[in-house]
């Protein structure tokens, strides 16, 4: 199980942000869904944290059998899909990840926004984290993967013009008014025997690029959310969540033409094909069966 520290400045306010992170997800998960695959909301309703006070609870089911890398796509079962679930208490935020077919698995997230440019060692209140496990993400100057790259959302060129901001400079982060931070606490486990490491550093990789990807957009977008109420806002998130579900079952139906076999492919299902592998596995419990977050898990080791 690794543990790291994910801080991603922005030119906005914590409270601009409560609006702009609902807008920004709802619209990238819309983005995101065709072909059969995407994101599919299962649940959307308020819940009750009692240290949290109130806050929105989210369910969502990713499709993403053709994101895979090729080595593990060899031991995926053909349709599969990661259980996302989101406990928003917002400026504190608990989102956990499962994937269907390998209990074995799960990513946690902790969140925390302030209105600070990331020098906040102990944003969580329990202890401070190893600098060695902190990464400062930059929405403006960090590469993303090319086939994420839009003009519109060259943090370089964007202007907003309702709020007056933009674009960013190299160094924007040591001067710029207003800024807050995305604080991330990651914590994986992958408690398999032979895949561990290199399955922990794909989902480093990835991690840091969903997050630079969307906060980028989140940004950019400023002008599509900024003076949304949280009624609007919500409003929006419904409408898109409609789309977004019917988007994906849509194509899910039509495609009735036989997908080819992965070569020497096997299906994984349960820890008794794990076995028959010659994979050792330990026992853990399994994050999606919950219905509250889990209490912290404190680690001495180092990953969204």
């Amino acid at each position: 199980m690794l543990m790291k520290e994910y801080r991603i400045c922005m030119p906005l306010t914590v409270e601009e942000y409560k609006i702009g992170q609902l807008y920004m997800i709802s619209k990238h998960s819309n983005e995101q869904s065709g072909g059969g695959e995407g994101v599919e909301v299962v649940r959307n309703q308020p819940d009750t944290h009692p240290q949290h006070g109130l806050g929105q609870l989210t369910e969502k089911r990713i499709y993403l059998n053709s994101k895979l890398p090729s080595w593990v796509s060899v031991f995926v079962p053909r349709v599969f899909y990661v259980t996302e679930k989101a406990w928003n208490f917002y400026p504190y935020t608990i989102t956990e990840y499962s994937v269907s077919f390998l209990p074995k698995f799960s990513i946690r997230i902790e969140t925390r926004f302030e209105n600070n440019n990331g020098d906040n060692n102990n944003v969580f209140g329990d202890r401070p984290t190893p600098a060695e496990s902190v990464s400062h993400l930059d929405i403006l100057i960090d590469p993303i993967p090319d086939k994420h790259y839009k003009e519109t959302e060259d943090l370089s060129r964007w202007v907003s013009e309702k709020t007056g901001r933009g674009p960013l400079v190299e160094g924007w982060r040591k001067d710029s008014t207003p800024i807050m931070c995305s604080y991330k606490r990651v914590q994986c486990s992958f408690e398999v025997y032979g895949f561990q490491g290199k399955t922990e550093d794909f989902i480093h990789r990835n991690i840091q690029d969903i997050l630079l990807v969307g906060h980028r957009q989140a940004v950019a977008w400023t002008d599509e959310w900024h003076g949304m109420s949280l009624e609007d806002v919500r409003e929006y998130e419904r409408q898109i969540q409609e789309q977004t579900n019917s988007k994906l079952k849509s194509t899910q139906n039509n495609n009735t033409a036989p997908r080819p076999a992965y070569s020497r492919s096997m299906s994984v299902t349960d820890e008794r094909s794990l076995k028959k592998m010659g994979v050792k596995t330990m026992a853990m419990s399994d994050p999606s069966t919950s219905t509250l977050p889990h209490s912290t898990v404190r680690l001495n080791s180092t990953p969204e």
